[in-house]
């Protein structure tokens, strides 16, 4: 019987169309199946925590595979040299033959960066924003939240999701070496939804709307209301917990 094995990676996310296998693009996942195809030698179907979307970076991102092949440190090391240069594989974890890597992740946190200042080393890794938000006003409009669960408002239409409700762990900016890191972790998310979160933030920070709109915003479930989606190059997965690991 097959041992199914959670693999815990980390990847830059410039140079692919997010995590998913897509018909004409190159995605994380298909890097990691074709490495993974050349070591195992047998076919490889991973399945993902989430999907993340194109230029979006992971500092930790699980996905499980099964497969008869006992898998060690020396497998580890391989397939490291087997994939490019911006995926990282950092552990394997055998779990139980039901684990899943998508359906039982309880939490998932992201962080965003934002810089002030033009420069060239965190052009890929950090959104270039010229005008400083009131950290404040965004402070305090992040922090409702948490007293919402429907949040259509900041989703991308058209998607084959049941619901459009999470919850909201924690939602805050703070000041970084760089700029400001915003923080946010919940159960779920929905497609573009931190990044609509954000820029509707920033457009509170930058005095463009008051703190209180978040509240209209979010109970209008209109896309429309909200502010724009930043670039994805500031938008990292940072976290994702299982209640076995």
């Amino acid at each position: 019987m097959a041992q199914r094995y959670f693999i815990e990676l980390a990847y830059l996310g410039k140079a692919y169309h997010g995590w998913q296998i897509q018909d004409n693009a190159i995605s994380v996942q298909q890097k990691l199946n074709e490495a993974l195809e050349t070591l195992l030698r047998h076919p490889v179907e991973t399945i993902g925590c989430g999907r993340t979307d194109t230029g979006v970076h992971a500092t930790q991102h699980f996905a499980h595979l099964d497969t008869d092949v006992e898998l060690t440190d020396r497998h580890l090391y391989s397939l490291n040299g087997l994939l490019p240069f911006d995926i990282a594989v950092k552990r394997f974890i055998p779990v139980a033959t039901d684990a899943h890597a998508r359906f039982d992740a309880q939490l998932r946190a992201y962080e965003y960066h934002v810089h002030f200042e033009k420069n060239p080393f965190r052009q890929d890794f950090s959104w270039f924003l010229k005008e400083i938000p009131d950290l404040n006003l965004m402070n305090e409009a992040a922090a409702q939240l948490k007293n919402y669960t429907d949040f259509s408002c900041f989703s991308k239409s058209n998607t084959q999701t049941f619901t459009n409700n999470c919850q909201i762990k924690e939602a805050y900016w703070e000041k970084s070496d760089f700029g400001l890191v915003f923080h946010i972790a919940a159960d779920r998310f929905l497609r573009n939804m931190v990044r609509a979160i954000v820029g509707t933030l920033v457009e509170i920070g930058q005095g463009n709307m008051p703190p209180e709109a978040i509240h209209q915003i979010i109970e209008s479930k209109n896309r429309s209301n909200a502010g724009a989606s930043v670039p994805a190059c500031g938008l990292y997965l940072t976290q994702v917990k299982y209640p076995y690991l």
